[in-house]
């Protein structure tokens, strides 16, 4: 096996999309609540919250990405940040106010507005 051929063996098999791989931030794990059907993971990195490629959510009026501690979500930082239909499948990012700290909290949260309930919560892995 030559050189060349053998680096492109070794990428293939460990190189992963970024978006989907993760590393650079905390991850957290979705499930559903309410009867809605989440899945996948999303990672903060700084102050932007990634949905990662595998990201899927069935729908519902006004959702809407924000985070949580211990199973209590913060209104304080929805802010704008609403997920739209073509968002509902796949990898998105959300840039958090500045003045939330996201360190503060262990959760992602999925929280229609206008119904005021929970959707999703994404644990820490």
């Amino acid at each position: 096996m030559d050189r060349r051929t053998f680096l492109a063996a070794a990428l293939a098999t460990t190189a992963a999309p970024a978006a989907f791989a993760g590393g650079h931030g905390r991850l957290f794990t979705f499930r559903g609540i309410n009867n809605h059907t989440v899945t996948g993971t999303a990672e903060i990195v700084g102050n932007t919250v990634h949905l990662l490629d595998d990201f899927n959510f069935d729908s519902a009026p006004d959702p809407r990405i924000a985070l949580g501690k211990d199973g209590v979500y913060d209104p304080a930082t929805v802010h704008t940040l609403v997920l739209q239909p073509s968002q509902y499948k796949g990898a998105s990012s959300w840039e958090l106010r500045p003045s939330v700290n996201p360190d503060d909290y262990n959760e992602v949260w999925i929280w229609c507005e206008k119904f005021s309930v929970g959707l999703a919560i994404a644990s820490a892995k």
